[in-house]
């Protein structure tokens, strides 16, 4: 989801035709978008650095080699994956508050990475200048735009925006016990393992630290920097009365 450097979407037929040859017996079943759901299968159950052509040739039940008449090699297949996952996204419907619309749009990001959690990084890490890795830039844009903001303004604020939400996103998906839990075992015995640590000020926040509620820190980042970026806003000033 980050903004790309090229302003031209590369749009890629389902079907288009790349090097190597479909095996006869597979071609009805084959198509970029298959692959990708196959390969987003693989992450889901073993996670991004698992996905080979092997991988999910086996998956779909045909021979690896096959697989590149539709994708260029590995990097564009976890290309492929990001931008289905990004396509899922659900535009949520404008309002006259800019607060609430920019609200909707982190918690609309953060649907899609907590529904793969391990592709979380995957999507939210690599650039993409297709339509569905530029479509929720030009979103974010034309939001800040609306209310007034130049377009330099809205490419700081937009990237300032992104930054924190997925900053926060990758920590809940990847987050292990050191940043605490929700289990209560698993409170007390990190609670103790902190109060026991030596420095004072960790050992105070001890309560604090041995707890980690993911929607809970998701919700304060959101409450933090929105209204963090309101702050820039100009207001839009009405046009000027004759006489």
């Amino acid at each position: 989801m980050s903004a790309a450097s090229n302003p031209t979407p590369r749009q890629v037929p389902p079907t288009a035709p790349r090097r190597g040859r479909p095996l006869k017996t597979s071609t009805a079943q084959l198509s970029r978008d298959a692959i990708r759901k196959a390969a987003l299968s693989v992450i889901d159950d073993q996670g991004v650095d698992a996905v080979t052509m092997r991988s999910v040739g086996r998956v779909l039940k045909v021979d690896a080699k096959s697989l590149y008449y539709y994708v260029d090699d590995k990097d564009d297949l976890l290309d492929a994956v990001a931008e289905y996952l990004l396509e899922q996204l659900r535009p949520p419907e404008s309002t006259d508050s800019i607060t609430h619309d920019l609200r909707a749009w982190a918690y609309e990001f953060r649907r899609i990475a907590v529904a793969h959690p391990k592709a979380t990084t995957l999507v939210l890490t690599r650039q993409l200048s297709s339509t569905a890795g530029l479509a929720p830039i030009e979103a974010a844009l034309a939001l800040l735009r609306r209310v007034g903001c130049d377009t330099e303004e809205a490419v700081h604020l937009m990237r300032t925006l992104l930054a924190t939400l997925i900053g926060t996103l990758l920590r809940e998906a990847s987050a292990g016990p050191t940043f605490g839990t929700t289990d209560p075992a698993g409170i007390a015995e990190r609670q103790r393992t902190l109060e026991t640590s030596g420095f004072s000020e960790v050992g105070r926040a001890a309560p604090h630290l041995a707890r980690f509620d993911r929607q809970l820190e998701f919700e304060y980042a959101v409450d933090m920097i929105i209204p963090l970026i309101t702050t820039r806003f100009t207001p839009v000033q009405p046009p000027c009365a004759d006489g």
